[in-house]
């Protein structure tokens, strides 16, 4: 069997480009000042829309999981294309709240949750030789991708209004991911790319634990609780980034919509970098200093008022931010295996929902009440620097086996899986 195809080159490439599509939801806050100006909605109804979105794709992209063992990844991709696009464009022919819940915040978010899993659980199949480089390229490109919409947005908001702005992305968006989805597929059965030689475990290698036994232990759910508490903070910031900037160092609505750009990059960066140094450094330590990290970076932004500096802080609360999303795959890869991580995993990302709930309505709410963000930022300077305890707490599942596998063999019981494991293990399957 011929076990080397340039295939996978294209549907890597076709994998990113999805995921940037998706991760345009990241430049909402280009939305929210138009939608409350043309609509008169509260900041905190407009807000709702956006949390609803990532609430939704969480149980979404568990549900794409489950569905893409039985049919494989193009059915999947497809239904994300036309749910995310039309659920877009409809949200621009929205005139009331909740018909802009139900197409960008229902319809969208199942799209979104849909589309995310998809390049996540099939990269990872073709390149086998690099889970981790590959899980690190994917969910960039989902961290970058307001990085690009959010400067189109801003140029069609003005140029078109916003109702026309909507209808526009999500034309695009279906066009990108459909493109992608029609390369979208499953390596044959035993395939391997030409030279693989799975890695020995450094340290141990995880029992393979099904989703009902992983969701038996506290682990689980101390996981979920560590990325819930790191999305908190850095998922606050995106949904408010635009108005912040403005309101705090009154920069230009031009500028403001840059931030969104800068703390892209961030978003994206931040999941190759901290996904590395947790190689090195292990998991537990790289969320406690991202924990610590942004304590400091809110408590420093409760009291500027320069955009550079409010950009620099906002930078390293997004880089730590996107850090959760690189390292965690990983991390609950190392306590559960990596047989069946796209399920275990792919609930695990309710978590991020949540967020999405907490962190969007507690800053907006705090600053409507109080005319001001600094209460709100402050608050969630305390809450970063407690959540460094969670990690410290966390130790593998009892069921966790240690490995006497040397480099070059496979771990004992992993039978015909082959796993590939730096220091803890590498990426999520």
């Amino acid at each position: 069997m011929k076990t080397d195809t340039p295939n996978r080159s294209i549907i890597a490439l076709a994998g990113v480009l999805m995921q940037v599509a998706l991760g345009a939801v990241y430049a909402w806050s280009v939305f929210r000042i138009p939608l409350t100006q043309t609509y008169g909605w509260t900041v905190s109804q407009v807000t709702a829309a956006f949390e609803l979105a990532i609430l939704v794709l969480g149980f979404a992209a568990f549900g794409g999981g489950l569905w893409m063992r039985r049919t494989g990844p193009r059915p999947v991709a497809i239904a994300a294309a036309v749910l995310y696009g039309l659920g877009t464009a409809l949200a621009g022919m929205s005139h009331s709240l909740t018909a802009l819940y139900l197409t960008y915040g229902v319809l969208g978010g199942v799209g979104l949750g849909l589309g995310y899993i998809v390049p996540i659980a099939t990269l990872v199949k073709w390149f086998p030789d690099k889970r981790g480089m590959i899980t690190g390229i994917a969910v960039a490109g989902f961290g970058a991708g307001a990085l690009i919409t959010a400067p189109i947005a801003q140029h069609l908001i003005a140029s078109v209004g916003v109702s026309s702005t909507f209808v526009i992305l999500g034309i695009a968006y279906f066009a990108i991911i459909m493109l992608a989805a029609v390369v979208m597929k499953n390596p044959p059965e035993g395939y391997a790319p030409t030279g693989l030689r799975p890695s020995g475990a450094r340290g141990v290698s995880a029992e393979a634990f099904t989703l009902r036994q992983a969701l038996g232990t506290w682990q689980w759910y101390g996981l979920w609780l560590t990325l819930f508490l790191n999305s908190v903070a850095g998922i606050a910031i995106i949904s408010q980034a635009s108005p912040m900037a403005q309101e705090i160092s009154h920069a230009s609505v031009a500028a403001a919509a840059g931030l969104v750009g800068i703390i892209s990059i961030a978003n994206g960066s931040g999941r190759f970098l901290w996904a590395w140094l947790s190689d090195a450094i292990g998991r537990k330590a790289v969320f406690l200093t991202m924990f610590l990290l942004q304590a400091v970076a809110f408590l420093l932004l409760s009291h500027e008022s320069e955009f550079v500096a409010l950009a620099v802080l906002a930078f390293v609360i997004l880089l730590c931010y996107g850090g959760g999303f690189g390292t965690m795959p990983s991390f609950a890869t190392d306590y559960f295996g990596a047989k069946d991580i796209g399920s275990i995993y792919g609930l695990m990302l309710t978590a991020w929902g949540a967020a999405a709930v907490v962190g969007p309505t507690f800053i907006a709410q705090v600053r409507q009440a109080t005319g001001h963000y600094q209460g709100a930022l402050s608050v969630m300077a305390l809450v970063a620097l407690l959540s460094a305890i969670v990690p410290l707490l966390l130790h593998p599942p009892a069921l966790r086996r240690a490995s006497s596998a040397k480099d070059g063999e496979l771990p004992s019981g992993a039978g015909s899986r082959r796993e590939i494991n730096g220091r803890g293990g590498d990426a999520a399957a």
